[in-house]
């Protein structure tokens, strides 16, 4: 029997010596591994975290002492001590546990978590109700050290060094975000490890915190040793600890960026296989700023900590040289800093995950648009997905394309991109954004010369009768699905017309559709509310024109299949012409 085979709750790790709390996170990479490698998921973190978590549940007392989870990239060791091993050596029930925390799955998780830098400040939170509840426990959030470069971090650190009473924060310095970490405050990181934490210049004793510093975070007994000493403390205090990420698997400790989640089936990967890349939009747009980079221009691609969302790989950064920006884990500096290239006639690209632009709502609309700013911003993954609740992508269009200034577009194939990218980095009238279709590669071979400076004048693809469909972007496709399946069903050649803009509405077109067509239907993909398919129902609000539109609710979804969703919202082109029938 192993060791991890005897843990079924933190009690248990109590009882365990020294030796067997080896053996035990010996098991829990075992467990990470093979979890991973079956369904895919963050490896290089967890695995490197595997003694600290065992240490934290023998020194403290969860669920009464509350640990709170940066990002959640660090959870699967904690998780398989509270309960949920389950989730990590069963195959068949790997999905009832998510790799987030979750309080929903255990009482051991106090926050639904995964997004980054969010751990101290709610922690804080936690620690401040506690004292004006006079009880009495502790408060730990544990944070990586590339969360560290996110602003709420720092917020969080200042805040909770003013609360004069105990907070913990463990650092889990592995010197690796995602990606190698980026900004100054590593240079003062590195110090400390390099003097044992010694160093004079101390940026967490400078804001007012207690500081401990272990060399060897993977020795268990030194973990042990060092959160003994700060159990019960009454003051802010950080324990700084230095940890090797990927411990336990050699490619992951030799290739901590590719590592640092990965896809099923690694433990296959055969070994000298070469890696032909398929021309992708990821390709298409490395392979634009490469070459506006080699003319001369000054173009800037700018990232925030997840390079690998865009294909941009050690290689491509290297060519980039002092014309890519990494910010860390930075969204709301990436669109300022954005903003200010612009201004002064750098040409910046910012490459944004969706789930991630939600941080900067507050620099889109004042720092960009108020300012309007001529920067481009990309925005990648958009749409529905099966994604768990954390990382959802549906909420961008509602989200940028009520901003004043910002133009959104959303282009259908490559050459359509391809154009939208180039008048975006050319003009110097607006901030642009580009949702970058998250799907295959559409190539129509034709050169798109349209003028995308008209604003809000949509392509009219096919002219025909009684009922419209305006398909934006990756739905496009499924608008030609619908278009034919009318016609099949119904006879009816429909109206088929391509939006390109996100952020406003064709007049000049929607009003010559009122003379021979009594349905315009709408099909975006992502939320319906505050979405682009209600701009076109509120132009027809005062006629007799009928709307339909279609699109996902305003929901969080967890890891629902995209199958099941589209049946849910009726985005298969049966259940759309079913719907546009009842109503023709």
């Amino acid at each position: 029997m192993t060791v991890l085979e005897k843990i079924n709750s933190p009690q248990d790790v109590k009882k365990l010596s020294i030796e067997e709390m080896n053996s035990l996170a010996d098991d829990i990479r075992s467990a990470i591994i093979n979890r991973v490698n079956t369904i895919g998921g963050h490896l290089g973190p967890d695995l490197g975290i595997a003694e600290a978590a065992i240490a934290m549940h023998y020194v403290f007392n969860s669920p009464e002492d509350k640990f709170v989870f940066d990002v959640s990239h660090q959870v699967y060791p904690h998780k398989m001590l509270t309960g949920r091993k389950h989730g990590f050596v069963d195959p068949s029930r790997f999905l009832e546990i998510s790799g987030y925390s979750n309080p929903q799955e255990s009482e051991h998780d106090h926050f639904v978590i995964g997004h980054t830098s969010t751990s101290v400040s709610l922690a804080t939170g936690l620690a401040k109700a506690r004292d004006l509840k006079n009880e009495k426990y502790n408060v730990i959030a544990l944070i990586g050290d590339g969360s560290l470069s996110g602003g709420e971090a720092y917020e969080g650190f200042n805040n909770a060094a003013e609360l004069d009473s105990n907070m913990i924060i463990i650092i889990n310095d592995n010197e690796m975000s995602i990606a190698p970490n980026e900004g100054g405050l590593y240079k003062n990181l590195a110090e400390l490890r390099n003097t044992n934490g010694q160093a004079v210049n101390n940026v967490f004793k400078a804001i007012g915190f207690d500081y401990y510093y272990v060399e060897e975070g993977n020795n268990v007994e030194a973990l042990i040793s060092a959160f003994e000493k700060v159990k019960d403390t009454n003051r802010p205090t950080v324990v700084h600890i230095h940890t090797l990420k990927g411990k336990g698997y050699e490619p992951a400790v030799l290739d901590k960026e590719t590592y640092h989640w990965h896809i099923p089936g690694f433990l296959d990967k055969k070994t000298g296989d070469i890696a032909f890349e398929t021309e992708s939009y990821n390709s298409i747009t490395k392979d634009f700023l490469l070459k506006k980079k080699q003319s001369g221009e000054p173009v800037v691609a700018i990232t925030a900590a997840t390079p690998g969302v865009f294909e941009f790989n050690p290689d491509f950064r290297e060519k980039m040289g002092k014309n890519y920006t990494d910010v860390g884990i930075a969204e709301e500096h990436a669109i300022a800093y954005a903003s200010g290239l612009a201004k002064n006639g750098a040409k910046p690209v910012l490459c944004l995950m969706s789930s991630f632009v939600q941080r900067t709502y507050d620099q889109m609309s004042q720092d960009l648009a108020l300012n309007n700013s001529p920067a481009t911003v990309l925005i990648y993954w958009g749409g529905i997905s099966g994604a768990d609740m954390t990382h959802l992508c549906t909420f961008d269009i509602p989200l940028i394309s009520n901003i004043p200034n910002i133009v959104y577009l959303a282009p259908t194939s490559k050459e359509e991109y391809l154009a939208m990218l180039e008048w975006s980095y050319n003009q110097n009238e607006h901030p642009v954004f580009i949702r970058v279709p998250a799907t295959e590669l559409v190539s129509t071979g034709i050169e798109d010369n349209t003028d995308y400076s008209k604003l809000n004048k949509y392509k009219l693809v096919k002219k025909g009768e009684k009922a419209a469909i305006i398909a934006a972007g990756t739905f496009f496709a499924l608008g030609e699905q619908v278009k034919q399946e009318l016609k099949t069903q119904t006879g009816i050649d429909a109206t088929l017309i391509n939006p390109c803009y996100l952020t406003g509405v064709d007049e000049e077109l929607l009003n010559e559709l009122k003379k021979d067509h009594s349905l315009v239907i709408t099909l975006e993909d992502g939320e319906l509310d505050g979405g682009f398919g209600e701009k076109v129902t509120r132009f027809y609000g005062n006629s007799c024109m009928k709307v339909l539109n279609f699109g996902a609710k305003k929901e969080f979804t967890d890891r629902v299949p995209l199958e099941e969703l589209y049946n849910r919202y009726h985005l298969t082109k049966e259940l759309i012409v079913n719907d546009m029938k009842e109503v023709l």
